[in-house]
């Protein structure tokens, strides 16, 4: 081994480095083929001459060198770089795998429970018992963990609703669903039944549905802490103000005052309706509440209320009038039925037998308050709840599907997202546009929310130019190469420019059902988000529905002896269900929507058909 042969390993090593950067391919290939050849009888030569100690400490040391120049900011930021121009800015499909073994990585994380399987199970196991599915690119699904936090955003009637389908239906626990429409309640009830009970909160009586569950807000207001969490519920931050001004400030107020008339209903015995009287009338309640506050021993919430009931006419009816907007539901009769007094719900029991909570409310500010003090009662004893579990989370975890939060349901969520990921508690909220997170939370809030937000799917159908620029510009940018021509339409010499991966305009023509993802650690997606009642389940449940239908249509009303029938046989499928749910649980649901369907169907069938001739009819068909 000379020195010659030396530098001309390093000769041919240099001309390889510098051909492969002019992007000459063959030269570098040759280059590299005559430095491989003498670089490996260098190391022979080496290798021979050298005792293992000393190689060991010349590989230990070129490695160091070789790590510091692979790790430093300079070769991450060349490598993404590069990387970032060979896939034209976005995923690909080693990215969206990454994405999916971290999310499965996780698992005895986010689920302590699963730590009891085998490593065979955990690997077969479906990643919908750790993850969220977002879209669909190719054959690859995107995945979210169940700790983080989803905010899709998108116009009317681009798939919003469809996507939260799927999400509710694969969710391995308890769910909480808002929404404006009854048509998610109707579509994901029955097959949720599979999994625990399925309960509705609807105060603003959407399609006639009935509330099975009531929440009296007082519940819980026995202590201070729970009275001033209640009154920051009913009170969400000024639509418009974002939080902030003098709106907000007299919002402040509001709470403080209406949190000491919570703890003083609620020590005394009192209903909301008194909470009503109270505030309309402040001297009698000057001679009412404070009594009632002594007897608890906090002077805080005395001191709120007696400053409320002693300040001037301006001041108080100020304040006034940022209360009574929480109490209007009162006057609302499904509201003031739902909300009726003395009536508790158990966040235990939903967490324990993996029930479905659905809150059906309308844009209508008089069960917006009742509405928020359900949801935050939920999530606050959720939370309680896992401190002392297993990790200190929810196992499963609590899924919380919140359609168009901002209008229905303002909680708060800048708050809400920091913190309830690591508690077990998966929140994914649905809106309209990043607009209307502005408009509820204001640009902090929003920002806030956005960034905690693990992961933000975007459809189509936004037309507001800041919040398209806003996705372009987190989108990032790419190269594009471009060939200038001349008058003859020849190309005469090519540039490279730097271009938006996706144009503002571009994501504003999304299609129905197509989806940009930004998640963490991967580049940008675009893929099609799944459609609900493309399910199997959805869809046989559906052509259920329509053969009962067609049955119905065919055979007529049903006759009361067969109806007595059908609801015995309910009542017996009930029963065996309580004993054993994996066997019978799915059939006694089945049962349950048929019955409920036919006697619907029934009442709604006109009764002008010739008596004598259907009752004969019936007869036969009842012999046989």
């Amino acid at each position: 081994m000379t020195g010659g042969t030396v530098l001309l390993a390093l000769g041919l090593s240099v001309a390889t480095a510098l051909a492969w950067r002019r992007r000459s391919w063959g030269p570098a290939a040759g280059f590299g083929a005559g430095a491989v050849l003498f670089v490996s009888a260098g190391v022979r030569w080496l290798a021979e001459q050298v005792t293992w100690t000393g190689l060991l400490l010349i590989v230990g040391v070129v490695g160091l060198l070789v790590w510091h120049r692979w790790s430093r900011t300079a070769g991450s930021l060349g490598r993404w770089n590069r990387r970032s121009r060979r896939k034209s800015g976005v995923a690909s499909g080693v990215d969206i795998l990454r994405v999916r073994r971290r999310v499965r990585g996780l698992a005895m994380t986010v689920r302590p429970s699963l730590s009891a399987l085998s490593r065979w199970q955990r690997a077969v196991m479906p990643s919908a018992t750790v993850g969220v599915r977002i879209c669909r690119v190719g054959p690859l699904w995107v995945w979210s963990s169940c700790e983080g936090v989803v905010v899709v955003i998108g116009g009317p009637r681009y798939g919003k609703t469809a996507a939260l389908t799927d999400q509710i239906l694969d969710a391995p626990g308890a769910v909480l669903v808002t929404s404006t429409k009854t048509d998610l309640y109707h579509q994901v009830g029955p097959l949720r039944r599979r999994t625990g009970p399925v309960v509705v909160f609807n105060p603003a009586g959407l399609g006639g549905v009935v509330s099975t569950i009531g929440f009296d807000p007082l519940s819980g207001c026995e202590q201070p802490v729970t009275a001033a969490e209640r009154a920051t519920d009913m009170i969400p931050p000024s639509q418009g103000a974002g939080g902030s001004g003098d709106r907000e400030h007299w919002n402040d107020q509001a709470r403080r005052v209406l949190a000491g008339l919570l703890h003083a209903a609620a020590l005394g015995g009192h209903t909301m309706r008194d909470v009503l009287r109270w505030v309309a009338d402040p001297q009698q309640a000057g001679r009412e509440v404070p009594p009632l506050l002594r007897r608890a021993g906090d002077p805080a919430f005395e001191q709120d209320v007696l400053q409320f009931f002693d300040t001037n006419d301006r001041t108080r009816t100020s304040i006034t009038t940022s209360i009574m907007p929480a109490l209007g539901w009162l006057t609302h009769g499904p509201a003031a039925a739902a909300g009726r007094p003395g009536a508790v719900f158990d966040v235990e029991w939903l967490l324990r037998s993996r029930a479905t909570v659905f809150l059906l409310g309308a844009r209508d500010a008089r069960t917006t308050a009742l509405m928020c003090a359900l949801t935050g009662h939920i999530a606050r004893e959720a939370r309680r709840l896992a401190e002392v579990m297993p990790g200190g989370r929810l196992d499963p975890p609590l899924r919380m599907a919140l359609d168009e939060a901002t209008q229905i349901c303002p909680v708060p969520l800048p708050e809400w997202t920091s913190d309830m990921g690591g508690r077990g508690i998966t929140i994914m909220v649905a809106c309209q546009s990043r607009a209307q997170l502005i408009n509820t939370y204001g640009p902090q809030g929003a920002a806030a929310t956005l960034t905690n937000a693990d992961t933000t799917v975007v459809f189509g159908g936004c037309s507001d130019r800041d919040d398209l620029m806003h996705w372009s510009t987190l989108v990032g940018e790419r190269d594009e190469w471009v060939t200038s021509t001349d008058a003859h339409g020849r190309g005469t010499h090519r540039n490279l420019r730097r271009v938006p991966v996706l144009q503002a305009a571009q994501i504003a023509a999304l299609p129905k059902h197509r989806v940009l993802v930004l998640t963490s650690g991967c580049p940008p997606v675009l893929g099609w988000a799944r459609k609900g009642w493309r399910r199997r389940d959805v869809r046989a449940l559906a052509a259920h529905r329509a053969r009962c239908k067609r049955l119905h249509e065919r055979i007529g009303p049903v006759p009361a002896v067969r109806v007595t029938v059908g609801r015995w046989i309910e009542r017996a499928l009930a029963a065996a269900a309580g004993r054993w749910p994996d066997h019978v649980g799915e059939r006694a649901g089945r049962r349950h929507e048929y019955n409920a369907m036919r006697e619907r169907l029934d009442l709604a069938r006109p009764r002008a058909l010739p008596g004598p001739a259907r009752s004969g009819r019936w007869a036969r068909r009842w012999a046989r």
